[in-house]
């Protein structure tokens, strides 16, 4: 799981019990998510498709930084999926978890087409040692 970009909990994202509002925490994600998908395609036209249940683990306050974790899961031959963790950056208290979230790639219709990336494009190979 790599950590990306990091968000300030600010009076605005708060809910009526004064703790981050999970749209708040959701749009975070859904845009974070998107771009990290448009990044690995070298496509901006991708869409959300699918997000699994959504784990909230615990609250984030006014005045905490949280960060936004995502690691690759798959790719098919129009999509590419995700896992998500988002978590306060100081004490690393995970606030939500999504198992599983869907990009698709669009053409200009919003129609799905390929989007011709392999696992061997998305997934550099390790560094070899000396032989």
């Amino acid at each position: 799981m790599k950590f990306y970009s990091r968000k300030l909990i600010k009076p605005g994202d708060l809910n009526a019990n004064n703790t981050l509002f999970g749209g708040q925490l959701l749009k975070w994600i859904d845009e974070e998510a998107g771009i990290y998908a448009m990044s690995k395609l070298g496509n901006k036209r991708v869409v959300t498709k699918y997000i699994s249940e959504i784990d909230f683990v615990s609250s984030g306050k006014q005045g905490d930084i949280v960060e936004i974790g995502l690691e690759f899961l798959a790719v098919g031959r129009t999509s590419i999926s995700f896992r998500c963790v988002v978590r306060n950056l100081v004490s690393k208290k995970v606030i939500i978890k999504i198992e599983k979230l869907v990009f698709v790639n669009v053409d200009q219709e919003e129609k799905a087409v390929p989007h011709g990336k392999t696992l061997a494009d998305l997934i550099p190979l390790a560094p070899r040692g000396n032989t």
